[in-house]
């Protein structure tokens, strides 16, 4: 299984000298399994930069999985080239985000004033399929769900193949449960022994004093989630949109400090656009 990161930065794409080495668009992954198939996570604004790789190696067919409807989330999803050709089949994971259907809320996204051309207008092959929910396979990857802790709800991933995993929870406050949420006890089960955990980190201890609530994790609940877990790498994600590389470089080098001094040896990192991982 390859894990690729096109976008890891929370609540809003941003740009500069400062932000070049984590990136700043938001939220998109990409999972191919050893069956070949092209497994996204999410249509923030990364997933711009799966578009050319796509239509040049001519992949044709590409499955679209969302953890939650907010504005970072989906964004990118009318920037994705594979949307204009016609050869191109996208099977998008048909559920509900606070009542509305996953069809209805792109074609809102996509409607005057917001954007010229409607879903509709679109010349790929676009289905929604309701098998993409609860614990489901895609070619030789198993991947089961959980419920986020966040406002308005979502969910969380695990990728499954051979005796690897991945686990996905992005957007889940650990310190808070909001309606939905399963609690702090079922995510540390879900992440259980992963060999590779990307979670929300987007808060510092002192930051998330003022924020409890917005739906984000202090970092320092996801390395205590990760060590009682006995998750092998962790990759902090949804880094706060006025992070910059610096800040970023100091909170992993003080959680790395802080790991050591309790002789735990995982192994923490932040999640970076264009980090790729094979398991």
């Amino acid at each position: 299984m390859d894990i690729k990161c096109w976008g890891s930065r929370g609540a809003i794409a941003v740009s500069g000298k400062q932000y070049l080495k984590y990136g700043g668009d938001t939220t998109c992954i990409e999972i191919t399994p050893k069956s070949g198939e092209t497994i996204i996570i999410d249509a923030g604004t990364g997933i711009r930069h799966i578009g050319n790789p796509f239509v040049e190696n001519n992949l044709t067919q590409y499955y679209l999985l969302f953890t939650h409807a907010h504005w970072d989330h989906i964004l990118g999803f009318i920037f994705s080239r594979p949307l204009l050709f016609s050869k191109c089949k996208i099977t998008i994971q048909d559920r509900k985000f606070s009542g509305i259907n996953a069809r209805d809320i792109l074609n809102k996204v996509m409607e005057p004033p917001f954007f010229p051309i409607g879903l509709k207008d679109m010349k790929a092959d676009i289905k929604f399929e309701k098998a993409l929910n609860n614990t489901f396979s895609i070619g030789s990857v198993r991947i089961e769900t959980i419920p986020i802790s966040h406002p308005g709800g979502g969910l969380g991933y695990k990728f499954i193949e051979d005796d690897k995993s991945f686990v996905f929870l992005t957007d889940n406050e650990l310190g808070f449960d909001h309606p939905g949420s399963v609690g702090s006890d079922a995510y540390l089960n879900f992440s259980r022994n992963a060999d590779l955990l990307f979670h929300d980190g987007e808060y510092t201890e002192e930051e998330y004093k003022q924020k409890k609530g917005w739906g984000h994790s202090s970092i320092q609940d996801v390395l205590n989630l990760a060590v009682k877990a006995n998750v092998k790498k962790l990759g902090l994600f949804h880094l706060n949109q006025y992070r910059t590389d610096d800040q970023m470089d100091k909170i992993i080098h003080d959680c790395q400090a802080d790991l050591k001094k309790k002789g735990s040896g995982l192994d923490c990192f932040a999640a970076a656009c264009n980090m790729a991982i094979h398991l």
